[in-house]
Formats: structure tokens, C-alpha cells, sequence
């Protein structure tokens, strides 16, 4: 990557292949990796807020089924991905309300029916909806933020932000930079585990051989990573970096029409299934 300041899209060198990251091979009709990160980002991001508001249990359930319907759509299902939406996120909502639903102060709900009691304990049905209300309302925010999540890389969302947000690329690459670290650290962590089980090393069971061979795992991951670093710096300096204040985009993520489509319908989607429920009890 050279220097040579801000270049038109039409005039840019494109490549089709992202280096940094693995590319999602889909169908049109997976339609959100086709979007522009920050255009996923934005639409949810009002309804997002606004829930957080809400203490009803229909809005919250609205969104969350919204959010599934586009995940249902948008996105290439595997096990996992199935295994997170219909099994993880509905039991973490139950186990929320319910938990909730213990420390709701039961003052305040005694007048609704008595679902369970023990001794001098009483647990009223009020405190279940007010528990409930509150676990479908942050699992409809977490169904929100899977729309981007699920869709969206990270190097992909720097670039975005670099070249629509103008945020400057010297944080935008350094973020980008960071990205790789990750992987990485798991190939190197990997490879030490390989190491040390052909030599013998912190063999044995039990969780002290598990914190002790923890132990001699950190000084060489650590010492990998000094030395990755300091390749990346060179490579960066070698490169110029931050010499000027552009610089000639290899990868381009648009912000196209159909992204702008897309933020529209969902905050006019949001904003009816705001106006149907009205959750804040002023109508």
C-alpha cells in the first residue's frame, strides 16, 4: 500500500479477495453480506436504544422475531449458528426472567396472583412478567446485534469506517493490524501445545498440571507475540505509515443504494412496531 492520497472508487485498484479475512461464500438471497457494514450497524442501532426503555413484554418479543426473521434470511445457517439462535438465546431469556423475576421486590407486585410460595416467601406472578419483560427485552437487543455480528468482518468494518466515517486510517489500519493478532495467537498457542507435549513437558492430570502447564505457555506465547509486533511495526514503517494524511485504498467497502434502502426500511419497520405497541403508556 503506497501513498498517494485520497483516489477515486472508479480509479482505485479493487481486489475481489479480502487477504485479512475469510470471505462468506453465499447465495444472493444471504443478502446481508452484502450490505455495508456501518449500514448494518445503523439500523439497529435506534431500536436498540429505545428498547432499553421499554418494560413491556410485546415490543421486546416484536424486535426479537423481527431480528430472527432477517437472520433467517440474511445469513448462512450452520449448526452453531442454530444451535445459538433457537437453543442459547431463548434459554438465556428464561433464565434472566426468571432470575429477575427473584429479585423484583415483591412490594411492588403483591397485589398480582401468587404463583409459588415457601414458608414466608412468595413468588407473584407480577414479578415473573416484570422478570420475563426484562429477559425478552436484552435477548431482542442481542438478536439486534447479530444482524452485523454474524455478517460483518472485522477488517471490513475498519475499512468502512475509514473510508465513510473518515476516521483516520492511522487508527483504522493499526485496529485493522490488531485484528490478525488473534488468529494468530491461537496458531502460536497451537504450535507451543505441540511443543510440549512431544518433550514431555507439564504432563499429568488434574487442575494443578492444567495451571502449571498454563504457566509455561505464557513466556513463549508472549515472546511470539513481541516478536510478531515488532514485524508489523517495520512492515508499517517500511510502508510509510502515517507519513501522509491519505492513503490509496487496495480494498474498497461502498456505501451503495441498496445500504441506504436497507437503514430506511428497517427504522420505518422499527418505528411502526413502536407506534403499534407504544410501550411507554402515555396513549
Amino acid at each position: 500500500m503506497t501513498d498517494a492520497g485520497p483516489v477515486l472508487a472508479s480509479q482505485a485498484p479493487h481486489a475481489a479477495f479480502d487477504p485479512y479475512a475469510a470471505r462468506v461464500a453465499a447465495s444472493p438471497v444471504r443478502f446481508l453480506y452484502g450490505l455495508n457494514p456501518l449500514a448494518k450497524l445503523a439500523a439497529p442501532i435506534p431500536a436498540m436504544v429505545l428498547l432499553v426503555f421499554v418494560r413491556d413484554a410485546a415490543t421486546p418479543l416484536a424486535f426479537l422475531l423481527l431480528a430472527y426473521a432477517i437472520l433467517l434470511v440474511g445469513v448462512t445457517f450452520t449448526k452453531r449458528l442454530a444451535a445459538i439462535l433457537l437453543l442459547a438465546v431463548p434459554l438465556g431469556a428464561v433464565v434472566i426472567g426468571f432470575g429477575f423475576a427473584l429479585w423484583t421486590d415483591a412490594a411492588r407486585v403483591d397485589q398480582s396472583v401468587v404463583v409459588w410460595q415457601i414458608g414466608g416467601w412468595t413468588l407473584y406472578g407480577g414479578a415473573l412478567a416484570v422478570g420475563f419483560a426484562t429477559g425478552l427485552r436484552l435477548a431482542a437487543i442481542l438478536a439486534l446485534t447479530l444482524i452485523a455480528g454474524l455478517s460483518t468482518t472485522g477488517p471490513d468494518l475498519v475499512r468502512a469506517s475509514v473510508q465513510q466515517l473518515r476516521v483516520p486510517y492511522r487508527i483504522g489500519y493499526t485496529a485493522l493490524a490488531a485484528f490478525r493478532f488473534v488468529p494468530r495467537f491461537g496458531h502460536e498457542l497451537d504450535v507451543i501445545r505441540q511443543a510440549h507435549r512431544v518433550r514431555g513437558a507439564h504432563g499429568g492430570r488434574g487442575p494443578i498440571a492444567a495451571v502449571v502447564r498454563w504457566f509455561g505457555y505464557v513466556v513463549p506465547l508472549m515472546a511470539g507475540a513481541i516478536r510478531h509486533a515488532e514485524r508489523v511495526a517495520l512492515a508499517m514503517d517500511a510502508r510509510a505509515f502515517g507519513a501522509h494524511p491519505d492513503r490509496t485504498e487496495r480494498y474498497l467497502v461502498p456505501f451503495r443504494a441498496r445500504d441506504a434502502v436497507f437503514v430506511v426500511l428497517f427504522w420505518a419497520t422499527s418505528a411502526a412496531l413502536f407506534w403499534l405497541f407504544f410501550p411507554w403508556g402515555l396513549g
